[in-house]
């Protein structure tokens, strides 16, 4: 065998592994998430002679408040996303061509802002949001995680709009093109991959969202994240119950995942190859 057949072979095999290792866990909640209770928690685990049923599902869907919380993670995630991307783009858009010698120092401050732990700002957060009334509103979390983002958007979109030449922003502006005009007719649509990866990113990390959520919600806004919670309760964890819901919560995004993957992908690798 050939050294570099024998080399895509084991670089093939890695890659499988890795996948599978990726993946096990999904499936086995998968797995789990039809199983009684007492089969979820049984140990060893079994795959043969258990009594398969879909009641975790009946009882999700049915009893759990299941369309509640998946209506308010679509709300919750769409709406700090747009929010995000409305404070991001002129932010970006500034950054990358009208550039002063703090640029630099303030995008690293800002992506130094992610280096916080959200433990550490909570009890101030969670005192101001009392007194104005935010708890348990969507609005709070819509603003939570809309400025929460805001760095890590900004850079992906500041890196994004570096790649588009500036001579065609230059000839918009020869034609008599208005700064909205030159936003909106001519870099947006050339940085069109990277918009659609950067919203796809930040939509997920707020549909993923659980700490703020969990802190901040707890019937009204409460999202996925924080829906799947209650299947903790003093008795214990219904490991049966919970799979079902976190099947349930996670089916939405990697199914957008999945069908916009080619999308994502240029967009993520959009400029890497002049």
């Amino acid at each position: 065998m050939k050294r570099g057949a024998a080399h895509r072979i084991v670089l093939t095999a890695l890659a499988w592994a890795a996948a599978l290792a990726v993946a096990f866990p999904l499936l086995w909640t998968f797995i789990t998430s039809f199983k009684p209770e007492l089969e979820a928690v049984a140990f060893p685990p079994r795959l043969t002679g258990v009594d398969w049923t879909l009641e975790n599902y009946r009882t999700v869907l049915d009893e759990g408040g299941y369309a509640r919380s998946a209506l308010n993670s679509v709300v919750i995630a769409g709406a700090s996303t747009l929010a995000a991307m409305a404070l991001a783009i002129p932010a970006a858009w500034a950054m990358a061509f009208a550039p002063t010698p703090r640029t630099r120092g303030l995008l690293l401050w800002m992506l130094s802002t992610k280096m916080l732990p959200p433990v550490g700002v909570l009890m101030p957060i969670y005192l101001i949001y009392r007194d104005a009334g935010l708890l348990d509103t969507r609005a709070g979390v819509i603003l939570l995680l809309a400025l929460g983002n805001l760095p890590v958007l900004v850079w992906m979109l500041y890196t994004h709009f570096r790649e588009v030449p500036g001579e065609v922003l230059e000839a918009a502006r020869l034609d008599g093109a208005s700064v909205v005009q030159e936003l909106t007719q001519v870099l947006l649509p050339l940085a069109l991959p990277g918009l659609a990866s950067a919203f796809l990113l930040i939509f997920t990390l707020g549909w993923n969202e659980a700490f703020w959520t969990l802190n901040l919600t707890s019937t009204e806004a409460a999202p996925l994240t924080a829906f799947m919670a209650t299947f903790s309760s003093p008795q214990g964890l219904f490991f049966g119950r919970l799979s079902a819901a976190s099947i349930l919560s996670i089916l939405p995004i990697v199914a957008i995942g999945w069908f916009c993957q080619r999308q994502l992908v240029r967009g993520l690798t959009f400029g890497a190859v002049k």
